[in-house]
């Protein structure tokens, strides 16, 4: 029989252990993807919240100092009404040590920008976070954050909807910024 890496089942204290490990790398989890979306979503505050205090933001030769800075940085771009991102984390590794941990996770980002000649175009570019976070007053957060870009690709602005084939474009429910897309309107958002 070919060894899969299968073990005897934990016992009680490995268990516990494993479980606190396991609903931390979920925590952290829950972490990233509420930084991504509040970056798409234009929601500052939560983007703030995501960041232990004194946090540091490394974004791969863009921006290097305190996190606080980055998202004051950036807040005006994210919050525009004509900003369209989507961040797409994909392979996400988290390592737990007690009350610090380390993730590293893929990110494919969309934006629709207004290159330098004016003309507004398309850019899919993937990079890698690589976060030291901690545990503090009861919540995780990121302490550093050291992105590094792996490739991107331009294009021409396109929005054709699976070639016209989706829905018609007067029927299309869209995303919207904070605080008005369907996702912080809770139950009641089904129907927005």
């Amino acid at each position: 029989m070919t060894d899969v890496g299968l073990t005897a089942p934990p016992t009680t204290p490995d268990l516990d252990e494993r479980l606190a490990t396991l609903l931390a790398k979920q925590d952290i989890h829950d972490l990233l993807a509420r930084y991504l979306r509040a970056v798409d979503r234009g929601d500052v505050e939560t983007l703030r919240a995501c960041y232990l205090a004194g946090a540091t933001e490394d974004h791969g030769g863009v921006f290097e100092g305190p996190a606080a800075e980055y998202v004051a940085s950036i807040a005006g771009s994210l919050e525009n009404p004509r900003a369209v991102t989507t961040h797409a984390m994909t392979n996400v590794l988290v390592d737990v040590d007690g009350t610090t941990a380390r993730a590293e996770s893929y990110v494919l980002a969309f934006a629709r920008v207004r290159r330098p000649d004016g003309v507004v175009g398309d850019t899919l570019t993937s990079a890698r976070m690589v976060d030291e976070l901690g545990y503090e007053d009861g919540r995780w957060g990121i302490r550093h954050r050291a992105l590094r870009w792996d490739w991107n690709h331009d294009m021409e602005r396109s929005e054709g909807w699976v070639f016209g084939m989706l829905v018609d474009r007067e029927h299309m429910k869209k995303s919207a910024k904070y605080p008005e897309d369907v996702v912080y309107a809770g139950a009641a958002g089904a129907s927005a």
